[in-house]
């Protein structure tokens, strides 16, 4: 494929590679403290999904908290030099996750988390604010193609490394420990390597705490309604994303009656897909932005998204023991629900490739990093949302596939409505100069 060429761009790839072990070292921690929790601390079906939920809330916090003043730091100094610093950070955050996993203690675990949330939500203004500076702006779909991608792909290694490697007898916690430290130190070293860009806005005064930051991020961001409109089906796919990535362990585990490699490759199918759909959405879409394929991805997402339920009755394998792969895969029912999370995954790296797109290619240079922690803290909070409602759902006795049906119906009104509307001002946007041209 045609972006691939970026790889070979010194102005792209440092953070493209900065980018990848970033989430790869996040979903190692995240994955090996959801194995632990699954299968190591919490006993019954309901504690499980609620921890495991939880904790997932928990990481996003930060980004809610911190994300407009992460923007206003972004668009005030140099964005390679806040990355080195951001990544330096990580290296003192992994080595109290170390410590935590060496003394098998969940509270300084999930502690841990947060701190991990706060330094992510510092480095996404920095990760897609200088992506426009660093590409030109017929490279811009390829180049958030391929950074979607490696973003999957890092979440899916990170997480079959994780689970395989706390799940080692005799000592994965602390395997786990050391690993997670060496990776940050890579990121560190890698982030050195990233070019420097222009400063954004050198006059900005960065405001001492994260509320004023907050509202007049989004104020930025609601100045051009497409724009505001993108930032909103972003926030969505995370939202929809959140609800399967936080329920698949307990739906591998207590649907399926798998075992943690079970919940590996459930996990891993959805996280390729979305690697696939985008980098599919990127092929689609050429040089040129095609918010088209939103659309489509939005469709296929919720149709889906039912497969589970449909088949939920014949889920469960038998046994008085938890089944592995090739025991689940035998049921051409459990099949068709791998291959439907595959295709729903798929289905969301075409959707959410040109909103992200669109919101760097319409925000303005001086503010661009603002908007973007802006659409950070949309995400953060629907993703904080979908925790609490998913929470909520399983404590009022709802099964995990009809949660997924339920998020699929959703989904539809969303596309009624959100996308539709982005769709229709877009088009009139694209029809101004035709327009203006047929009274010359």
């Amino acid at each position: 494929m045609r972006q691939f060429h970026l790889l070979g761009q010194r102005r792209f790839v440092w953070i493209f590679l900065t980018q990848f072990f970033g989430a790869f070292n996040d979903n190692l921690y995240k994955n090996a403290l959801v194995i632990f929790i699954t299968f190591e601390v919490a006993r019954d079906p309901a504690s499980r999904a609620l921890l495991v939920t939880a904790s997932a809330g928990l990481f996003i916090l930060p980004f809610f908290i911190f994300s407009a003043w992460a923007g206003q730091i972004a668009d005030r100094l140099e964005k390679s030099r806040l990355i080195r610093q951001v990544k330096l950070a990580e290296i003192g955050i992994m080595l109290l996750g170390a410590a935590a996993f060496a003394l098998r203690n969940v509270p300084m675990l999930i502690a841990v988390l947060f701190l991990m949330g706060s330094q992510s939500a510092f480095f996404g203004p920095l990760k897609y604010g200088i992506l426009p500076q660093l590409l030109d702006k017929r490279e811009l779909v390829a180049g958030n193609g391929l950074i979607q991608m490696a973003t999957f792909v890092a979440i899916l290694v990170g997480m079959i490394f994780g689970g395989t490697l706390v799940a080692t007898q005799g000592g994965g916690e602390l395997i786990v420990g050391v690993a997670v430290f060496v990776v940050a130190v890579l990121g560190w070293l890698l982030s050195r390597q990233i070019p420097a860009v222009s400063v954004a806005d050198p006059d900005l005064k960065i405001d001492r705490g994260p509320w004023r930051p907050m509202r007049q991020g989004i104020a930025y961001a609601r100045e051009d309604r497409r724009v505001f409109l993108a930032i909103l089906g972003v926030s969505w796919f995370w939202f929809v994303g959140a609800t399967f990535l936080q329920l698949l362990p307990a739906y591998g585990r207590d649907t399926l009656n798998g075992d943690a490699n079970v919940v590996i490759m459930l996990l891993a199918c959805f996280t390729v897909g979305i690697g696939i759909g985008s980098l599919l959405c990127a092929r689609l879409s050429g040089a040129e932005l095609n918010l088209r394929l939103v659309r489509a991805g939005a469709v296929g997402i919720s149709i889906f998204a039912t497969v589970p339920l449909i088949f939920a009755p014949d889920a469960a394998v038998d046994g008085p023991t938890l089944a592995g792969v090739s025991r689940v895969l035998a049921s051409s029912g459990n099949q068709l629900v791998v291959a439907s999370l595959v295709g729903l995954a798929v289905a969301g790296g075409i959707f959410i490739v040109p909103l992200y797109t669109y919101v760097q290619a319409k925000s303005p240079l001086a503010r661009r990093a603002r908007v973007i922690a802006a659409n950070n803290i949309l995400n953060a909070l629907l993703m904080v949302a979908s925790a609490v409602l998913t929470i909520v759902a399983l404590g009022a006795g709802m099964s995990i596939p009809v949660i997924f049906a339920v998020v699929a119906v959703f989904n539809l009104v969303f596309m009624l409505t959100v996308v539709r509307s982005l769709m229709v001002l877009v088009a009139a946007e694209q029809a101004e100069p035709e327009r203006r041209d047929s009274k010359i």
